[in-house]
């Protein structure tokens, strides 16, 4: 039997050959003629993403919710494109699950709604301890194990922001006491000063959260269910199974970023999403003008950092490999909230050193345990 290649491979070779011929805008009312491979582009993401619209076989006018998301579609595919074009790293961009949503839906969704209000009155500080201590050159908290919990998935709840500081006190619950834990997202969303938590919120509005709660439930007693109407919090209904000291806010630098994350474990940081809609794999390097380090609006969980080792110059793959010239980008691994089909199984990495997208605004954490002195470095390669 023959094998076939997988949608995913599909869709990569079909957008290759189709990219250059979508670019420029598109009428939203009247998409006129499409090329076949435009649209045989659009069925197979379809499939791969499970989306259903009414296309009649054939003929005009085309349906128009069909129509419609055919020229988002369109759109979306020449503006991952020109990321393609501009970004200065090794991250790839084009078809991924939200290839079919306007940017405004797409922010809607997956953005920061609520207005940031007032960020907490804490410091920001790092240990005097960390202060000389330099960073490994690489560190992954993925590879110790009971740290980092598997991926979620938002889906139509802005709760990056719970899910985040979630696997904060997962991980650092993790490392501290070397069991797997994982906590309540929803207890974040019913409980918290924010009301409906879904309609957005901050990471310091979880740790606050579970601060007044004395600590979370498990997540399998109190389940994700997202954007519930009138959904009442049932704190007191089920025992606590992590409980958090305070939370601090790092140094706007980092290296020193670095050097806690890997002395102490995963931290989060929030960041301008612009660039995150259309990205599929690599490093994403990007100057202030394509990606606002102003502007964050995403909360995400940093994993870790290393270097990627990547050859470089047209022509490189006919030198003989230890000719090839080579150029080392520093990045930063980072877990999302988008499930484990977006990205790098539900991961990304963002150029480390210049600020990329923000990261270095608000980079909190919680701290679990009883402080300590010195502590050595202890995250994996």
């Amino acid at each position: 039997m023959a094998r076939t290649a997988p949608l995913s491979c599909l869709l990569a070779l079909l957008v290759a050959g189709v990219a250059q011929g979508i670019r420029g805008s598109l009428r939203a009312q009247d998409p006129g003629p499409q090329p076949l491979e435009l649209k045989e582009v659009f069925k197979l993401f379809q499939v791969q993403f499970n989306r259903s619209y009414s296309n009649p076989a054939g003929g005009l006018p085309l349906d128009p919710e069909y129509a419609r998301r055919l020229d988002i579609f369109a759109h979306n595919l020449a503006q991952a494109q020109r990321l393609q074009e501009e970004d200065l790293g090794t991250a790839e961009f084009g078809v991924t699950p939200f290839s079919d949503l306007t940017e405004e839906e797409f922010g809607q969704i997956y953005g920061h709604q609520r207005a940031a209000g007032e960020v907490p009155s804490v410091g920001r500080k790092v240990g005097s301890e960390e202060q000389g201590e330099p960073e490994p050159p690489a560190c992954d908290w993925r590879n110790m194990a009971n740290v980092i919990s598997p991926i979620q998935n938002q889906e139509n709840c802005n709760c990056c922001w719970a899910m985040a500081a979630a696997g904060n006190i997962e991980a650092l619950w993790g490392i501290t006491y070397k069991a797997p834990v994982e906590v309540s997202v929803q207890e974040l969303l019913d409980c918290g000063r924010c009301g409906d938590g879904c309609q957005g919120g901050f990471v310091w509005d979880a740790f606050v959260t579970v601060l007044n709660n004395s600590g979370l439930a498990s997540a399998q007693d109190y389940p994700f269910q997202g954007h519930i109407k009138n959904h009442k919090c049932q704190a007191k209904k089920y025992k606590k199974v992590a409980w958090i000291q305070d939370f601090i806010m790092l140094q706007d630098n980092e290296q020193r970023i670095a050097q806690y994350l890997a002395t102490h474990g995963p931290i989060t940081v929030t960041i301008n999403m612009k660039l995150l809609r259309h990205y599929q794999k690599g490093v994403i390097k990007a100057t202030p003008a394509t990606c606002d380090p102003q502007h964050v609006d995403h909360s995400v969980l940093l994993v870790g950092f290393g270097r990627d080792q990547r050859e470089e110059g047209i022509g490189a793959e006919t030198v003989a490999p230890q000719s090839r010239p080579r150029r080392s980008i520093p990045y930063w691994i980072l877990k999302n909230s988008w499930g484990a089909h977006w990205g790098e199984k539900g991961y990304f990495r963002l150029h480390r050193g210049n600020n990329t997208c923000g990261i270095t605004k608000y980079p909190l954490t919680a701290r679990v345990g009883q402080p300590v002195r010195k502590r050595r470095i202890s995250c994996p390669p």
